[in-house]
């Protein structure tokens, strides 16, 4: 078994001793002052992060070293690259909140958005990809720069980020680019060539269908009247008896996102949300 295993580089280091030392600095106002209560919240809620130097002074140097010090320094390797990813996402954070300006102060230092920090990040450190945890990063400048949707609607987007994985996305971002997209166009668009009906490549785009219209990102479109309520479709007679079951990619339903739906994407997906347009609202 080979120990040429990496410790705790002096970069990496060095990130968590600036954090700390963001932390602790008692005379800060404004901007800083409102960022240091954010990454204190973040910190809170990744107990590793304040465990890591910690671990990596106790590796031992030697050739000698034994099985549990050969397992500290495996698990010091693997929070590397999130401790570093982590770094950056807080440099990202800060500089898009400086371009806000003084006005977004009073809400990035609330209790309600403090609790969608921590919320965000306990699924950020959870999370297995790259694109989950940029998309919640999003969440927490949104949520730190817009009130387009309430506090309530945020953490039930974090749990979506937590829940879908990026099949769902997929699914998710060509029906917003594309609104009204039936199912055989929206497998065209990600995969190409449609696959057997009784194939397990059908079987997983019709639990992806079914998993977001129960889940309440996705919907069939529908008409609306001048009170936003949903019209009642005619039954199309079809004459005969069908003899085999609706295809997985049908082609005559188009899928739009509902509002929440909407709103996810303009969250997590977009640098920045901008007012939703009024199109294609449910």
């Amino acid at each position: 078994m080979s120990r040429n295993v990496p410790i705790l580089s002096t970069t990496d280091a060095q990130v968590v001793d600036t954090m700390r030392a963001e932390i602790e600095k008692s005379e800060s106002a404004g901007p800083r002052r409102a960022f240091e209560k954010l990454l204190l919240a973040a910190l809170c809620s990744i107990p590793w992060v304040g465990i890591l130097v910690s671990a990596a002074k106790d590796i031992k140097s030697d050739d000698d070293a034994d099985r549990q010090n050969y397992l500290l320094k495996l698990w010091v390797e693997q929070h590397q690259r999130k401790l570093m990813e982590l770094g950056q996402m807080f440099q990202e954070v800060q500089s898009r909140f400086e371009n806000f300006g003084e006005e977004i102060n009073e809400r990035i230092e609330s209790d309600a958005y403090l609790a969608l920090v921590r919320k965000a990040f306990r699924a950020w450190d959870q999370s297995d990809t790259q694109e989950k945890r940029r998309m919640l990063g999003n969440i927490v400048i949104n949520a730190g720069s817009t009130r387009v949707c309430t506090d309530d609607v945020i953490r039930l987007f974090i749990d979506w980020t937590e829940l879908y994985n990026e099949v769902h996305f997929a699914v998710i971002q060509e029906i917003f680019h594309n609104p009204g997209s039936t199912r055989f166009e929206i497998w065209s668009v990600i995969y190409g060539e449609l696959p057997r009906e009784d194939s397990e490549q059908a079987d997983l785009f019709k639990f992806l269908v079914r998993d977001l219209s129960t889940g309440g990102v996705i919907r069939q479109e529908r008409d609306v009247n001048s009170l936003g309520q949903f019209v009642r479709k005619k039954p199309i007679r079809k004459r005969g008896t069908p003899t085999t079951l609706e295809s997985a990619f049908e082609d005559s339903k188009p899928y739009v996102l509902t509002q929440l739906g909407r709103s996810f994407v303009h969250y997590t997906m977009n640098e920045t949300v901008t007012r939703l347009s009024d199109e294609n609202e449910g």
